[in-house]
């Protein structure tokens, strides 16, 4: 019973959540053509890029240390706030916008908040914070984007992280910084950084490429394809959220595991044969994405097997193999739209996207049979 209530909490939470999200870019999209929508994720995908260069205490890092009562989270939170800062300058020196390095410290504090949240088990705090993040995303957003047009947007998006500065202070107030403790696990934070890092790149670095390659109204269809496939994975990182901070106090869950790749096919099914008929009528600016979106449905499955795997290694703190597979998987994506798209044009795009999920899984499955190998022999 505790088991379910727990779920259920985080999935409310990112499942009301992720609506909200979704609800609010798919408004934009109705609001704005494809080409402003494209530029939009455009500077996003830039700030995302920082974002994940300046995060040296990732989630699951801090997810798993917190649930393994190891008091490093202060001096990660320093490290991270540290860069994030002279990221945030080099953003406003070279693009003039002030927006970009606010969004940058959002996500940051979002992050890092939320991965001590689950590493405590709060599960019930993690639904508060996460629920009004996503209520000020509507009404701020929105409201932003009234008051002063799609300029706005971005400013109302890094206001609505502003919350999660309580969780900072409840940090800093609880433990001091100790760099002795980040230097005994120095392997583990340093692998999940660059594992974290790849993960930002593979989400990131497509819209980056797509503009000079395709311009910003490709990238507003893919964008549009991308936030579809984010839905669709709402159930399987509510899954992972909970199984890790779980599998790193050692309680194991193999059913729910088979059962959330069950679920996982009916949900790729669903994106494949439902969701492009929605689009087509809803979004008519955006005719270009239904393809891509039948496509990039797939990902869903080999995604959330790369989910569960990833889970069981950062339990064990082996977070070499889920880096690896990462970085495979960053490169099938860049490889991908370099060579795909220049003669398939968005289908190609989301056919290197659903090849660098599978490779990632592939790979993941290999080591994980690789390592039971070794233990029964």
């Amino acid at each position: 019973m505790a088991e379910i209530k727990s779920i259920v909490s985080v999935g409310m939470a990112d499942t009301v959540g992720a609506g909200m999200t979704a609800i609010f870019w798919f408004y934009m999209a109705t609001l704005l053509d494809a080409e402003q929508y494209g530029e939009i994720h455009y500077f996003l995908g830039i700030a995302g890029i920082a974002y994940a260069i300046s995060l040296i205490g990732t989630q699951n890092t801090v997810t798993v240390f917190t649930a393994k009562n190891f008091k490093i989270e202060p001096t990660l939170y320093f490290l991270t706030l540290v860069i994030t800062s002279v990221s945030a300058i080099i953003l406003a020196l070279i693009f003039y916008r002030l927006d970009i390095s606010l969004i940058v410290f959002g996500f940051i504090l979002s992050e890092l908040s939320i991965g001590y949240l689950l590493g405590r088990k709060n599960y019930i705090g993690y639904s508060k914070y996460v629920l009004t993040q996503k209520c000020l995303t509507l009404g701020v957003g929105i409201g932003f984007y009234f008051l002063f047009g799609v300029d706005g947007i971005i400013y109302g998006l890094a206001l609505s992280y502003i919350h999660f500065i309580i969780i900072f202070f409840k940090i800093f107030n609880r433990s001091k910084i100790n760099f002795s403790l980040l230097k005994s696990r120095f392997g583990f934070v340093r692998d999940n950084y660059f594992y974290s890092l790849s993960i930002g790149f593979r989400t990131q670095i497509g819209k980056l490429i797509i503009v000079p390659l395709l311009g910003f109204s490709i990238l507003g269809n893919y964008a549009l394809a991308l936030q579809v496939v984010a839905v669709l994975m709402m159930f399987s990182n509510i899954i992972f959220k909970y199984l890790l901070s779980q599998e790193a106090s050692n309680i194991l869950h193999d059913r729910l595991k088979k059962f959330t790749i069950l679920i996982s096919v009916g949900i790729s099914a669903l994106g494949i044969i439902f969701l492009p008929l929605a689009i087509t009528s809803v979004f008519p600016k955006y005719i270009l994405a239904v393809d891509a979106i039948r496509i990039m449905s797939l990902a869903v499955i080999p995604s959330t097997i790369s989910l569960l795997y990833t889970s069981k290694l950062l339990s064990l703190e082996n977070s070499k193999t889920v880096l690896i597979g990462k970085l495979i998987s960053v490169i099938t994506m860049i490889v991908g739209i370099v060579i795909l798209s220049d003669f398939l044009d968005l289908i190609g795009i989301a056919i290197a996207f659903v090849l660098s999920a599978t490779v990632e899984a592939t790979y993941l499955i290999y080591q994980n049979k690789i390592n039971i190998g070794e233990k029964n022999g």
